[in-house]
């Protein structure tokens, strides 16, 4: 019993494959689909070279196969293969090669966008160059007359403290003259005046000698 039931199982799974399998039909001419294996039976329909069929139930001479449409129905063995048909083949690289060339032309496209952008790009950095260089020059005459203006403004500075100094000086000096002539003033008169009172003094004691001399 236990064997009768492995065998069964090993002719399903035989069966699933076998139905799972994709048969085509062969390059050379329209077949014939009927409804049983023998050309006694009706034609359901003219399958063309090519057609990819799913396998049923294969036999001797006949097979039964399924179209891509759902209907099911018997062909010759001969004239099905599992060898999938050059004309399909051809027809997906024709495909592949159509793709290839849309690709292609797209890409060339691209790439000629590419090369004008690329041109501009150029052109821009070509410009940006030029801006940098002339920024660096007028940095560098910037850098030079700062260097210069600084040099000056310490100069500048510098001499305005010594000139300030020296105003300072200046006005020492000028208050000690100030000071100096107003004593040599004061000298001055004050001599002046000794000079003064002295010759009073000695013209009154002349004077006086002479009334002196008169009354002997």
């Amino acid at each position: 019993m236990k064997n009768i039931i492995f065998i069964g199982l090993c002719v399903v799974l035989l069966c699933s494959s076998a139905q799972a399998e994709t048969m085509y039909i062969s390059d050379n001419i329209k077949i014939t689909l009927r409804t049983g294996p023998g050309i006694d039976h009706k034609i359901l329909a003219m399958i063309k070279p090519g057609v990819e069929v799913e396998m049923i139930q294969p036999d001797d001479d006949w097979s039964q196969v399924r179209l891509s449409n759902g209907t099911e129905g018997w062909v010759l063995n001969r004239f099905i293969t599992d060898i999938k048909p050059s004309r399909l083949e051809l027809a997906k690289l024709k495909k592949k090669h159509e793709e290839l060339m849309a690709q292609s032309v797209f890409l060339l496209d691209e790439n000629k966008a590419y090369k004008v952008k690329n041109k501009q790009l150029g052109s821009e950095l070509l410009n940006c160059k030029e801006t940098l260089s002339n920024v660096s020059k007028s940095y560098e005459t910037l850098k030079s007359e700062s260097a210069d203006f600084l040099k000056l403004q310490s100069t500048y500075n510098k001499t305005a403290s010594e000139l300030a100094e020296q105003n300072k000086k200046a006005e020492k000096l000028e208050e000690k003259l100030s000071k100096l002539l107003l004593q040599n003033n004061i000298k001055w008169f004050l001599s002046g005046a000794g000079v003064l009172l002295v010759g009073l003094l000695i013209g009154f004691s002349a004077k006086r000698q002479r009334r002196k001399s008169s009354l002997l």
